[in-house]
């Protein structure tokens, strides 16, 4: 897909340090010898050493020796990591036994080093379920300053290029937040905008739905979207923002001219920000089934550092394209540290 490869391009510039914690996991092991042989990023694998080294014999990979490769079993970081957790989250009865059985889990551990600066991002899910990848990472990678939410967004490459930047466009939430309120749904308007900006490559032109557009309809819903309009222009005026539309309206250039005259998005938004999981859900899976859009994500966002969960049904591809986009958001968050 020329998307990823672009994305790909972008990760070799500057090399970030990706945490796989399914380091003996068949498909991630393929995955990291081909992000190490197309430098992607620099990979550390957790688990046995002799029983990584043993699967990449068996599996014919030739450039998994690149990679770090951390024993959660044998760790000599372990009491300093063990310290950190403790310092993170002794009020929630944390002691350093308690910090240090944990670490023997490489979600734990994977977490801990993006917290401690030695990962610039974790990507996991390949052999483990949602909520154990996020569990750790709520935990001590934590929400980046402010943030009250964590989203997930879809990149939707179309095959009808009017639609957004020539096919392409970002929809959220669509994985995480089943309802959020006002402030939550600004949030996650800003994050898709950066997350435009980051990973996709394009200046995000954002578009706030509902069922009503500029007071056709009145409803506590349709307050809702006003508000989180309101707040997200003002979280971020950098930002091309306008609602309430409805999809019509923000994506069609005749009925957004006809139902918003003078709105600077109506008509050519390329990024959709749902106001309910149920309506973004649905709506990612009905475009990628009936439109045959070629769905990227979910990239979580609103992560102190970039935390990404794979589908246990995920290919060797998707994991490669994952952590590229993992590796460009931890450039991104580098960027805006200085």
């Amino acid at each position: 897909m020329e998307f990823i490869e672009t994305v790909k391009a972008r990760a070799r510039e500057r090399r970030m340090k990706i945490v796989l914690p399914e380091g003996t996991e068949e498909r991630t092991l393929k995955a990291a010898d081909r992000i190490i042989s197309e430098s992607i990023a620099d990979i550390i694998l957790l688990g046995n050493p002799d029983e990584i080294m043993h699967l990449a014999s068996e599996y014919y990979l030739e450039n998994i020796g690149g990679a770090q490769i951390i024993d959660p079993l044998d760790n000599p970081k372990a009491p300093q990591y063990a310290e950190l957790m403790v310092s993170l989250r002794s009020h929630k009865g944390v002691t350093t036994p308690i910090a240090l059985e944990l670490l023997k889990d490489p979600l734990y551990l994977g977490a801990i080093m993006v917290k401690a600066g030695d990962a610039d991002g974790e990507v996991a899910g390949a052999d483990n379920a949602t909520s154990d990848v996020l569990r750790p990472a709520l935990q001590y990678v934590k929400t980046a300053p402010g943030v009250s939410v964590i989203s997930g967004t879809f990149i939707m490459n179309i095959p009808d290029t009017m639609f957004g930047d020539h096919g392409m466009m970002l929809f959220a939430d669509c994985a995480v937040h089943p309802d959020p309120s006002a402030t939550e749904l600004a949030e996650i308007a800003v994050f898709t905008g950066r997350t435009a900006r980051a990973i996709a490559g394009i200046e995000p032109r954002i578009a706030m739905l509902s069922f009503s557009t500029k007071g056709s309809a009145k409803h506590e819903l349709v307050d809702k979207v006003v508000e989180a309009t309101r707040l997200a222009q003002e979280m971020d005026p950098t930002l091309q923002i306008d609602g309430e539309l409805q999809a019509d309206a923000a994506i069609v250039p005749g009925i957004g001219a006809k139902k918003a005259p003078g709105s600077p998005i109506a008509g050519k938004a390329n990024v959709l920000v749902f106001p309910s999981l149920n309506v973004g859900n649905i709506a990612y899976k009905l475009v990628q089934r009936m439109a045959k859009a070629t769905a990227v994500g979910p990239i979580l966002q609103g992560m102190a550092a970039p935390v990404n969960d794979l589908s246990r049904g995920c290919s060797v591809e998707d994991i490669v394209g994952l952590v590229a986009i993992t590796a460009c958001q931890a450039q991104a968050a580098a960027a805006n540290k200085k």
